[in-house]
């Protein structure tokens, strides 16, 4: 992402036109991140503004050694927790799962077989369908490379609740890629 130092300054000076300008060059990236963390996109559009308005409010504590994306990245990240926190009245019940019943090589199998006749946006539907905290924890995990440490500080929770939740996503995932791989085997037989 290449965004000129002359833009940033006339937004740091709250120069209108400069502050959409880089609006319009951030949208798409910082939508990507949103997206991956609600269920929809007004919920999405909604946590962007509010990340856009964090990341012009504090554009002056931005180092130019360091990548302005990454910064931006972070700081959209920490909106959406943030905003996670404040929400968090919203608590799931959780569910016991017996996790040894699909451990077995033949089902990982399967599963790499299914992944790989789907496309991205099939994977997106199989996360988007995961339980709220579930899917937050397994795209800071897997997707944005936090530890279990950082994300229960970040969540409000242990970290065995953290790896709880990346279990319970991955377990999902299984079971929802598995029913692809079921229902494509059906109708190709």
């Amino acid at each position: 992402m290449n965004i000129e130092q002359e833009l940033l300054q006339r937004c740091i000076d709250k120069e209108r036109k400069a502050q959409f300008a880089l609006y319009k060059q951030l949208y798409g990236f910082m939508m990507s991140i949103c997206l991956r963390y609600c269920n929809n996109r007004e919920d999405a559009q909604s946590l962007l503004n509010l990340g856009y308005l964090k990341l012009l409010n504090n554009l002056e504590k931005y180092r130019q050694d360091v990548p302005f994306g990454l910064w931006a990245r972070r700081v959209m990240i920490n909106t959406i927790i943030d905003e996670y926190r404040k929400n968090k009245k919203e608590k799931e019940l959780l569910e016991y799962h017996d996790f040894s019943e699909r451990n077995d090589e033949e089902s990982l199998v399967e599963i790499n077989d299914a992944v790989k006749r789907m496309d991205v946006a099939e994977i997106q539907q199989h996360i988007d369908k995961l339980p709220n905290v579930s899917r937050r924890v397994f795209n800071l995990f897997v997707v944005d490379g936090f530890g279990h440490k950082e994300i229960s500080a970040m969540l409000g929770m242990s970290e065995g609740t953290s790896k709880w939740h990346l279990n319970n996503a991955r377990e999902k995932l299984k079971e929802y890629i598995l029913g692809v791989e079921v229902e494509f085997k059906s109708k190709t037989a």
